[in-house]
């Protein structure tokens, strides 16, 4: 079962970001079909790692564009990926102590801050990058 399901209205128009994005969907469902299929909390740990070590290549690149293209509200897009970074490690480490599980609820506050995030904070920044060469 699809958590999230790609469409062409989340494409930025920046390939290296579309690329991303899409890895990031399917690194989500991923996770979620493993915790559908009842996937010991052993295998789904690794799982979310791996999505979280994705995240933080994805935010830096982003970064890195803005900082080349000299995107004006860098700063607080910049904040919003460390507030999530920053909750994503805090259950991370909850899930590796045994004081959390991968549920339902978790998987749909990632997708929803995800789509949220493409569709506001980053559709923000695609006009002013693309007119600038982004790639």
């Amino acid at each position: 079962m699809v958590l999230f399901a790609w469409c062409d209205d989340y494409a930025m128009r920046i390939p290296s970001i579309d690329a991303q994005h899409r890895g990031l969907v399917d690194m989500l469902n991923s996770l979620h079909n493993g915790m559908l299929e009842g996937t010991g909390q052993e295998q789904l740990g690794p799982l979310l790692r791996g999505l979280i070590d994705y995240a933080g290549s994805h935010f830096e690149h982003e970064e890195q564009l803005f900082a080349q293209y000299q995107y004006p509200q860098a700063e607080r897009h910049t904040q919003e990926h460390r507030e999530l970074t920053q909750k994503v490690l805090e259950f991370k480490d909850k899930l590796e102590s045994g004081q959390a599980r991968i549920t339902v609820e978790l998987m749909i506050f990632l997708k929803d801050w995800l789509i949220h995030h493409i569709l506001g904070s980053d559709k923000a920044y695609s006009k002013h990058l693309i007119e600038r060469g982004a790639r």
